[in-house]
C-alpha cells in the first residue's frame, strides 16, 4: 500500500505582483512556512517558470528546480490548463479565450491552436527534465456550447467534435509517452471532458491511450450532482493526479444546477476553501489509500467567500490532517494460526 504524498499547492491562484508572491522563490519560502511540502506550478507566468526553457535545457530545469528543493519543497506537476483550453475551442468562445494566449496569437485561431499544441508538447519535455511523472491540463472544448441539447443537435455533431478532439490531442498524447509522462485532464465544466461519460467517449477516439490519464477534483462533481466516490472506484486506475477542493451544492426554489447566471457567491453551487463545503473527503482519501494512489494531494483553492492566505493556512493542516498512513500489517495478526496444509484439509474435510 502507498501513502499520499503531501500536502501540495496549486500556485494558481495565489501568483500576483506583491511579495511574496511575486517569484518563485519567495512564494515556495511562503508556502513551506504554511506546511505545504510540494508545489504545482502553472506554467503561463515567466516569472515562474519559462516552459519553453525548460523543455529544451536541462541545466535551466535543474536550476527551477533546485530554488524549489532550496524551500525544503518538491515540484508535484506542471499545469498547462491555459494551454489545453485552448488547443480546441468553438467560435463562439474565440474572443473569450483569446487572453490565455499571447497577444501575437490573438484573433488567428489557426496559429492560436498550434502555439496551444506546441506549448503541451513543451510541457511534456519539462516535465521529464524537471524528473516529474504526470501533468495536469484542460481538454478544451468544440461542443460545450450544445452541452444541453436544445435546439435538437445535428446528427453526428458530438461524434465529430470528438474525433476533431482526438485527433488533435493524440500527437500530444504520444509526446507524453515518449517523455515518460502521464497527461492528466481535469474534468471540469466548460470543458468537453466534464464527466465519465465523456472521458470515455473520448478514450475510445484515442483508442485508449495509455497516457490519457486523468485529474481528480471532487468539487467539481459536487456542482454536477454526481456521485464523485463511485467515480474513484470506477477510474482509479486512470487517476494519476488529485486536487484536493471542496464545494457545495444548495438548490432552492429558484436556482438549481445552472444557477441563474449568478456571480459566484449567489449561486447554488459555489467552491469553497476546505472543509467549508459538503465534499467527504475522509471517504475519498480511505478510496486513494485503497487503490494505492501514487501522487500527490495538491490543494486548489478556491472559495466564494474565504480570504486566500486564510485557506491556504487552514488548508494545509486539513490536507495533513487527512492523508492516511496506509498500514504495513494487518489488523488481526494477532490472532493468525499459521499455516498449516493438513490443518487445512481436515477442516475442509479433504
Amino acid at each position: 500500500m502507498v501513502t499520499i504524498k503531501g500536502p501540495a499547492l496549486f500556485l494558481a491562484q495565489f501568483i500576483g505582483d506583491k511579495a511574496p508572491f511575486n517569484s518563485l522563490q519567495s512564494i515556495c519560502q511562503w508556502a513551506a512556512g504554511l506546511g505545504f511540502k510540494g508545489i504545482q506550478i502553472p506554467t503561463t507566468d515567466p516569472r515562474f517558470i519559462n516552459l519553453q526553457k525548460a523543455a529544451e535545457s536541462k541545466d535551466y530545469a535543474d536550476e527551477i528546480k533546485g530554488i524549489v528543493n532550496e524551500s525544503g519543497l518538491e515540484i508535484t506537476e506542471l499545469s498547462t490548463h491555459l494551454q489545453g483550453q485552448l488547443v480546441a475551442v468553438n467560435p463562439v468562445y474565440n474572443e473569450l479565450f483569446d487572453g490565455f494566449a499571447p497577444a501575437e496569437y490573438r484573433n488567428n485561431p489557426s496559429a492560436r491552436t498550434e502555439w496551444a499544441i506546441n506549448q503541451l508538447k513543451f510541457a511534456a519535455k519539462a516535465s521529464q527534465n524537471l524528473g516529474l511523472n504526470a501533468h495536469a491540463t484542460f481538454s478544451g472544448a468544440f461542443v460545450w456550447p450544445m452541452v444541453y441539447p436544445w435546439p435538437q443537435r445535428p446528427a453526428g455533431l458530438v461524434d465529430d467534435a470528438f474525433t476533431e478532439l482526438a485527433k488533435r490531442w493524440t500527437p500530444i498524447l504520444n509526446t507524453f509517452d515518449e517523455c515518460g509522462i502521464d497527461l492528466c485532464y481535469e474534468i471540469h465544466a466548460g470543458e468537453d471532458l466534464h464527466d465519465g461519460i465523456t472521458y470515455e467517449m473520448f478514450l475510445e477516439k484515442v483508442n485508449n491511450h495509455p497516457r490519457a490519464c486523468l485529474l481528480y477534483d471532487p468539487s467539481h462533481f459536487i456542482l454536477q450532482c454526481l456521485d464523485y466516490l463511485e467515480y474513484i472506484d470506477i477510474y482509479h486506475e486512470r487517476i494519476k493526479m488529485f486536487h484536493v477542493k471542496d464545494a457545495e451544492f444548495n438548490p432552492s426554489g429558484r436556482q438549481g444546477v445552472y444557477g441563474g447566471y449568478q456571480n459566484w457567491v449567489d449561486r447554488a453551487g459555489r467552491f469553497r476553501s476546505l472543509g467549508d463545503g459538503q465534499v467527504d473527503f475522509k471517504s475519498i482519501f480511505s478510496k486513494m489509500a485503497q487503490y494505492d494512489f501514487p501522487g500527490w494531494a495538491v490543494l486548489e483553492w478556491e472559495c466564494a467567500l474565504k480570504h486566500p492566505e486564510d485557506g491556504a493556512r487552514e488548508g494545509a493542516e486539513f490536507i495533513k490532517n487527512h492523508i492516511i498512513r496506509v498500514t504495513d500489517k494487518v489488523f488481526d495478526d494477532f490472532a493468525a494460526s499459521g499455516i498449516d496444509a493438513s490443518l487445512n484439509k481436515k477442516i475442509l474435510g479433504l
